[in-house]
């Protein structure tokens, strides 16, 4: 076969896609029927393999997966639905769901997540409902968690290590309708102030709000968060703690001591001015004094260079 005839590079990768699409196959023991694919309790360790690529619901619950592959992930670009709960997945990084940005449920409760990046659900502008309760190692969100989550209705965070959120995680969901929070260990201290009043002013729904409480502090264990935004505001704001009169009173003591020293170095300041004038002003007297009897003894000569007789002696 001459050059001319063969197969060129654009039909080779055209027969590779074409290889990938039509050599898809159910992989073993999931059920996959009508672009849905079930693999739930098979005890599995990884991702699966050869899960076919128009595949759009999408069931890994209920088994042992650490890590999602974003490269094979990414791959299922119709894909709109994914539960991925009861696994021991640990970290959600920022390109994880980079190929799947019709997504709009997501479910990662009952995991081990211990970490997820800031922009780990950014290109996820579709997502309508994200799950990731459950995960009890999850001590924190990043502010930008939900930045380009715009789509967003429903979050649930309930039974997670979260201790406090920054209110402007929320300012770009404008959708955002209800928000589970309770079963955290919720630290009710100054810097949490803003989010409890973000609370109160927005129409978000909080079905659980009665077991979203405060464990921290004392004086507030126990409160829900919804309600602890007056409380705060009277602490961090307008009341003041033995520690604030104490820094108070060093504050005074500071600025007292501190003037008294300027009072004390204006005082000597202006006593030795007030001598280096008047040191001044006797000199200059001195001087005009002085230069007052040289001039008399010019103009009126001593009597001892005169006549006997008190008048001058003539030639």
């Amino acid at each position: 076969m001459s050059l001319a005839s063969s197969p060129g590079p654009g039909w080779l990768l055209f027969s590779f896609g074409m290889g990938l699409v039509s050599g898809s196959k159910c992989p073993n023991n999931c059920e996959c029927q009508a672009q849905e694919v079930i693999c739930t309790g098979l005890e599995l360790t990884e991702y699966p393999p050869d899960i076919p690529l128009d595949t759009r619901r999408l069931f890994l619950d209920d088994n042992c997966i650490t890590f999602l592959p974003a490269m094979t992930l990414g791959l299922l670009s119709d894909l709109v639905y994914l539960d991925c709960q009861n696994n021991l997945i640990q970290e959600v990084m920022d390109y994880t769901f980079i190929g799947v940005f019709k997504l709009i449920y997501l479910n990662l409760s009952y995991n081990n997540l211990t970490l997820i990046s800031p922009y780990s659900f950014s290109v996820l502008s579709n997502l309508v409902q994200l799950n990731i309760s459950n995960n009890p190692h999850l001590l924190s969100l990043n502010k930008y968690t939900f930045a380009n989550t715009s789509s967003l209705r429903y979050l649930d965070l309930r039974n997670t290590g979260l201790q406090t959120l920054d209110h402007a995680a929320f300012h770009n969901i404008l959708t955002l309708h209800t928000v589970y929070l309770s079963g955290n260990p919720w630290k009710c201290n100054c810097s949490f102030l803003d989010f409890t009043i973000f609370l109160i002013v927005s129409d978000l729904d909080h079905p659980d709000d009665a077991n979203a409480t405060c464990v921290e502090p004392t004086e507030l264990a126990g409160w829900p968060i919804t309600q602890v935004g007056n409380p705060l505001r009277y602490m961090c704001i307008t009341h003041l703690d033995r520690q604030d009169y104490i820094f108070l009173l060093l504050i005074g003591f500071c600025i007292f001591s501190a003037g008294t020293v300027a009072a004390w170095l204006t005082g000597v300041c202006a006593v030795l001015y007030q001598n280096a004038l008047r040191k001044s002003s006797e000199d200059e007297a001195e001087d005009e004094h002085g230069q007052r009897v040289e001039v008399s003894r010019t103009i009126f000569p001593h009597s001892a260079d005169s006549g006997h007789d008190g008048f001058p002696q003539l030639i």
